[in-house]
């Protein structure tokens, strides 16, 4: 996250900012759309027949980066 993205977003949760979405704003929808990607770029790691088991770590590596795409992280696993 950049470092804009991070004060922004500290700032907001400590202002106990409300926010309000238009009402034809369908969270579950972006939410649902974001997990499909991430599932399936997932799938594509892992039936890649072209990694042998000792490339364990690159195929986990690959998965960590599909999560901090959509916007989460690998937590205490990505902290290299």
């Amino acid at each position: 996250m950049e470092l804009w993205e991070e004060l922004l977003c500290n700032a907001v949760i400590k202002a106990n900012v409300e926010i309000k979405f238009p009402n034809d704003f369908d969270l579950n929808k972006i939410i649902e759309n974001k997990c499909y990607k991430a599932l399936k770029a997932i799938k594509e790691i892992i039936e890649d027949d072209e990694l042998e088991d000792e490339e364990c770590f690159e195929r986990i590596e690959e998965i960590v980066c599909v999560f901090e795409s959509i916007g989460s992280n690998g937590g205490s696993r990505h902290d290299f």
